[in-house]
């Protein structure tokens, strides 16, 4: 286990976004340069150039993806067609160690290759601006707290109340900004919990809420990372969810698939995927909360399927009719959770009760598309709700299909100018 002090990567944002030192190329980069991101991958770059704070020609340098050893350079650009967008360039390596976007002039640094394309377009969509802003990292929270005394937290702001308690903002040693979900007493096993708590804290993802603490003794206390814009479900139907676009709303199920691929390759299981449980931080990045909870709550409103808090409309056939849950009914859940984003929040299969809801899908009916639900996207849905769960799509298979949505008959990169 680790070593006292050392520090849980609690960074908000993207963690590979790191900034590296480079040498490169002879020119040793004393200071860290703020426009290279060493693992950022092709989506999450646009996803943080297109993020508030950067403007056309914001910029970054990163590793390729597609060619080990090159570098790609990304550029915020605005497109009458398209709007906001970013274009990626190949930086080629030479022979001699230099580097070259376009044939016609070279440079023995990329910081020589930053500086011309500041001056001139030269063939790129636009000058270099501003390198990338990104997130300043929260305070790292140290790995050894873990079961921490309850006189540590200080509620702040009840954020809203759900089946299994209440949530709130509010301070761990009064200075990292923390949320807190207290647990209604009785609401499940402490022992239990404490071991699935255990197992939780290890699935470490940037599209998982991070799980920090807890707080072991009734009423039980689990402190994770705040995440300013509260629930998908809420931001959805706010005065700034409902202008998203479409591309933006397919980016964030992107996002979603990631951390469940992450949850598939572990193989745990969520068991209550749904809109509710995603959480939407500052930059709008969509997280995964709540996974593993469902299966311990004791209370039989929520656990017999005839309780009034079972999320019948979002569990698939199998879980509903056998209890059997699996990364498959988690599957036919995302395929629930696509349509809630698609439609801004709207509750599925609107106007049907619970019971119509399971006696229409035994006789294989399925929800319509909704309005504004590009063709592909009702595709994949229909693939999620196939009645034999083996036959359903895996959700690494989701993420790719989500994060190449419309770039999928387009190059990646733009053509050497």
């Amino acid at each position: 286990s680790a070593g006292t002090g050392e520090v849980w990567g609690a960074l908000a944002g993207i963690k590979q976004a790191e900034r590296e030192c480079l040498s490169l190329a002879g020119t040793d980069c004393a200071v860290p340069c703020s426009w290279f991101f060493k693992n950022l991958s092709r989506k999450d770059a646009e996803r943080q150039l297109l993020a508030s704070g950067n403007t056309h020609g914001s910029f970054l340098i990163r590793e390729s993806e597609s060619t080990k050893g090159s570098y790609s350079l990304s550029v915020r650009d605005f497109d009458q067609n398209q709007g906001e967008m970013v274009k990626h360039y190949k930086i080629r390596n030479m022979d001699n160690g230099g580097y070259y976007i376009s044939p016609r002039i070279t440079f023995g640094s990329l910081h020589e290759l930053v500086e011309h394309y500041t001056r001139n377009t030269d063939g790129l969509c636009t000058r270099l601006g501003k390198p990338c802003q990104t997130q300043k990292p929260q305070k790292p929270w140290w790995q050894d707290e873990w079961e921490v005394p309850r006189e540590t937290l200080k509620l702040v702001e009840r954020l809203g109340a759900g089946q299994f308690g209440e949530v709130w903002m509010g301070y761990y040693n009064g200075h990292t900004k923390v949320a807190i979900k207290n647990l209604k007493q009785g609401s499940m096993s402490p022992s239990a919990f404490l071991a699935e708590a255990n197992l939780m804290k290890n699935l470490q993802h940037p599209r998982l809420v991070r799980l920090y603490a807890v707080v072991t003794q009734e009423p039980i206390y689990i402190i994770t990372e705040y995440m300013e814009k509260g629930s998908l479900v809420d931001f959805l139907k706010t005065s700034e969810g409902i202008k998203l676009t479409v591309n933006k709303l397919l980016d964030m199920a992107a996002q979603i698939a990631e951390g469940m691929a992450f949850i598939e390759a572990k193989n745990y299981i969520h068991r209550d995927l749904r809109a509710a449980n995603i959480l939407v931080s500052e930059t709008l990045c969509c997280k995964i909360a709540d996974f593993g909870l469902a299966r311990l709550i004791e209370d039989n409103e929520y656990t017999a399927r005839e309780g009034a808090k079972f999320p019948i409309k979002w569990t698939a056939p199998e879980a509903i009719n056998y209890g059997t849950f699996t990364i498959k009914s988690d599957v036919w859940s995302f395929g629930i959770l696509l349509t809630e984003i698609i439609t801004y929040g709207r509750i599925p299969y609107p106007g049907m009760t619970n019971p119509e809801v399971i006696q229409n899908l035994e006789r294989g009916y399925r929800m319509p598309q909704p309005d504004n639900c590009p063709e592909e996207l009702y595709e994949l849905m229909k693939k999620c709700w196939k009645e034999r769960p083996e036959d359903r799509p895996t959700f690494e298979y989701m993420k790719s299909v989500l994060e190449d949505f419309f770039t999928a008959t387009e190059g990646q990169y733009q053509q050497q100018p």
